[in-house]
């Protein structure tokens, strides 16, 4: 019963097969072979456009180069004050930005507010060197709650980023999840919405290690592949990368394993709301599931062989009273409906 993390996950067979495929063999290095192009014009399918693709290692590696390309003298990037950049990416963006900052934005269960956003932005407006200059927008869809902005979400954080000329980026570190609790297009949910620059996700969803930058404005991109350089992020041989993503993207691996993830979150959703030991803390959007229990009664199930994280309170949510926590349980394309409904069995 392991729900710490879609991380803990291997790699979805098709995929490992794929990479196998590409095991032996001569193919040109730095991404000029035959399947990265390949690879890159089927992300041109995806995203109903061209786009300018740019694999990298890690998530981390995605959303701080990102933001770098953004970045300005004495720039801050806007994200929410719980997002991923700002609690889990140990200071890596200010690190590639080279002293640039992130300033966190308010939002109920973890999403921005387009008001609060806003008069974040209009505080930094201006030409006032002691306090630095806006530079850009980060959105993380799914988000670190595992709650999903909404395509009139987006957009409404996006005109915002629009007035104040800042390009918007989206941490799509769960895109597929995402995307698939939206029924929405892979267009939709970006550029159709006002998302100038991606970080897409595969890892998480079935993947070895396959991330990527996407880049909607082809222009912009021009200083990208610079950065990825300097920051030692240019694989050598990105063909094992395109490998992984020829695979997922083959017969829409990637929806069909991002549903299934989703739908064990519902069905342990739903076990939960059955259960006398534990309450859902809201209602799930993709494949992340938060709970309040007292700490005993976790201990108690990890002690049965569950395995899951506390987490802590997002600002502003009351719903944690004295003497219980908040405990996160992730599903992945390789949870079962059986160890679902084992752990269901040990909380009913």
């Amino acid at each position: 019963m392991i729900f710490s993390s879609d991380n803990w996950a291997g790699a979805h067979p098709s995929i490992a097969a794929g990479l196998s495929a590409r095991a032996s063999g001569f193919d040109p290095a730095y991404g000029n072979g035959d399947l990265d192009r390949a690879v890159a014009r089927r992300f041109n399918e995806i995203f109903e456009r061209e786009v300018a693709v740019f694999f990298v290692g890690t998530g981390t590696a995605a959303n701080a180069l990102s933001l770098v390309s953004a970045d300005k003298p004495g720039g801050l990037s806007f994200c929410h004050r719980e997002s991923h950049l700002i609690e889990d990416e140990c200071g890596a963006p200010e690190y590639f930005m080279g002293g640039s900052r992130l300033f966190g934005v308010d939002g109920s269960l973890g999403r921005i507010d387009p008001g609060a956003l806003a008069s974040a932005v209009g505080r930094f407006a201006g030409d006032n060197v002691h306090a630095g200059r806006p530079a850009a927008v980060s959105i993380t869809q799914a988000t670190e709650i595992g709650t999903v902005y909404s395509i009139e979400q987006i957009r409404d954080i996006a005109a915002v980023a629009r007035e104040h000329a800042l390009p918007l980026h989206m941490d799509g570190a769960r895109f597929a999840n995402a995307l698939v609790s939206l029924g929405a297009t892979p267009a939709e949910m970006t550029w159709k919405s006002g998302v100038d620059m991606l970080s897409f996700g595969g890892t998480k969803n079935g993947c070895w290690c396959a991330e990527a930058v996407i880049h909607f404005d082809t222009a912009r991109a021009k200083e990208f592949g610079f950065i990825r350089k300097r920051a030692a992020q240019l694989f050598s041989k990105s063909r094992f990368i395109a490998a992984q993503f020829s695979a997922y993207f083959q017969d829409d691996l990637w929806l069909e394993t991002a549903r299934h993830a989703n739908a064990m979150a519902d069905r342990l959703a739903g076990h939960i709301r059955h259960s006398g030991a534990m309450r859902l803390a809201w209602e799930p959007q993709a494949n992340e599931v938060f709970a309040i229990m007292p700490p005993v009664h976790a201990q108690a199930l990890q002690d049965k062989g569950a395995r899951f994280y506390d987490w802590l309170t997002p600002h502003g949510f009351d719903g944690v009273a004295t003497g219980e926590k908040l405990w996160r349980f992730v599903t992945s394309f390789a949870t079962t409906q059986d160890e679902v409904d084992r752990f269901g069995d040990l909380i009913g």
